[in-house]
């Protein structure tokens, strides 16, 4: 389990975090949100014990991650931009991991097929995408207790996107935890079952992603007579009207809210499908980001 408690951190005058709190299950896959800037890549290098907290408490089963060898070798933190030397083709990559994890090769090499990547190679004449893959084959086959992710989906086309997917659930299901922060929050919401939104240096919302959207949803209606949408019986998060149709989004009750709005007789009303890029940009929304 990864606790991360009254966090705080900051680069000079700029506060990233100032109190975050955070608890990541077990067997978890995590998405980790925000807009850009609000601190996604500095949260995964701290937890990955690369940067250490100006204050709080982070820790991985119970142990602080920062200068802990023994805790960093149960993890596997792969950065938007991974580092490697000028020279080092991908056979001299996959060999210096596995000095440090337990290595599958079956798995390396099974990746490494799927890509079509050709390890005698210098990683420098990679292409973006090709270089992705490659640290994404080495991640997977290192099968780390603790896996954490940033913007590993840039770069990688649909086939690879959906190898990598499944390398993914076929880890948790290993029992492994892992943490993606990314901006395809279509890709998360097909492989995560919780999230953390962060903005404004802390956490403003983070849970369960079913439930989340369990909680919000979208509805399209239009009524016989010209009814704006600061007239209706209900509160909603946001509303819009275009022509005769009015969308809005709200949370809580949906057959309670359903109910007053059935009383005004519409000539439409019916719920449209939410999904979590939706809820993302709702919860942008409230913060003033978008209007």
């Amino acid at each position: 389990m990864i606790e991360i408690k009254n966090l705080c951190k900051s680069f000079g005058d700029k506060k990233v975090f100032d109190g975050a709190n955070i608890t990541v299950g077990d067997a978890s896959i995590c998405g980790l949100i925000g807009i850009n800037g609000a601190g996604k890549s500095t949260l995964l290098r701290i937890i990955g014990g690369v940067i250490k907290p100006d204050g709080g408490k982070v820790t991985v089963d119970g142990e602080e991650v920062f200068e802990n060898e023994r805790i960093k070798s149960r993890l596997f933190f792969l950065a938007d931009d991974p580092y490697y030397d000028t020279g080092v083709t991908g056979l001299k990559l996959k060999e210096l991991y596995k000095t440090f994890y337990p290595f599958d090769d079956s798995v390396f090499d099974s990746y490494i097929n799927t890509f079509s990547l050709d390890l005698k190679k210098p990683i420098r004449n990679f292409s973006k995408g090709m270089k992705r893959q490659l640290f994404v084959a080495v991640a997977l086959a290192c099968g780390p207790e603790y896996l954490f992710l940033d913007e590993s989906f840039d770069g990688l086309d649909p086939l690879a996107r959906l190898e990598f997917k499944r390398g993914l659930i076929a880890l948790q299901e290993k029992g492994s935890t892992i943490i993606i922060a990314s901006h395809s929050l279509r890709e998360l919401e097909d492989i995560c079952d919780s999230f953390v939104l962060i903005d404004d240096s802390k956490v403003k919302v983070s849970g369960k992603i079913e439930e989340a959207l369990d909680n919000i949803f979208k509805l399209q209606m239009a009524f016989e007579q010209d009814i704006k949408p600061e007239d209706l019986p209900v509160r909603f998060i946001r509303a819009e009207k275009v022509g005769r149709i009015i969308t809005a989004v709200a949370k809580g009750d949906k057959q309670q809210v359903m109910q007053k709005l059935e009383s005004l007789n519409p000539v439409i009303l019916e719920e449209i499908p939410m999904d979590f890029e939706d809820m993302f940009i709702e919860e942008v929304r409230k913060e003033g980001y978008l209007k």
